[in-house]
């Protein structure tokens, strides 16, 4: 959809709950929310390729690398409401290492598309356990979501934390702790 259309669909919005789509504070309300959706979702338009760039390095690394803290931000897919929180991803080489800042493109990517956060770590562990051949993978993801704070319940202290684990994270209780263990250091 182009950017008239998602205009066009605002104004409607707009109309429909009783605005006047005239006055002065909303005359280019739907150009904005328009070019807002656009960004929030550009992890349509991206692909993993155009994300890694090449950057994946040899390594004889084989402990734990745990990338701690990366923010995202994203929209549930049931009500078009933000989810705020941080990610943090585990995994452990078997001789190529990706470039620090990968991880956290990689999580832009998915979360700005229309989400679940239990579905965001799940595609984040994968795609990590594909570009790296990693032999473990682990993701914890902790998130305030709007959808329960701002509208139905209204719990505004609540979060939810999710975590996804592949590989010997998932079948070691040792290696799946040290994780845990490296995640509760400040």
């Amino acid at each position: 959809m182009n950017n008239a259309d998602l205009e066009k669909n605002y104004e409607s919005i707009l109309r429909n709950i009783g605005e006047d789509t005239e006055r002065g504070g909303l005359l280019d309300t739907p150009k904005r929310a328009a070019k807002a959706m656009k960004f929030l979702t550009q992890g349509y338009e991206q692909d993993l390729n155009g994300i890694v760039n090449g950057a994946l390095f040899e390594s004889d690394a084989d402990e734990m690398v745990l990338v701690k803290d990366i923010e995202l931000y994203s929209l549930c897919e049931h009500h078009l409401l933000p989810f705020i929180g941080k990610c943090h991803i585990a995994y452990i080489p078997s001789g190529k290492v990706l470039g620090l800042s990968k991880f956290a493109r990689i999580v832009d990517m998915f979360s700005r598309r229309l989400q679940i956060q239990e579905n965001l770590a799940r595609q984040i562990a994968l795609c990590v356990e594909e570009v790296t051949g990693a032999i473990g993978v682990g993701v914890v993801i902790e998130a305030k979501h709007m959808c329960m704070m701002m509208r139905g319940v209204e719990k505004q202290n609540s979060s939810m934390t999710s975590s996804v684990m592949l590989g010997v994270m998932r079948e070691s209780p040792i290696v799946r702790q040290e994780m845990l263990a490296l995640l509760a250091t400040k």
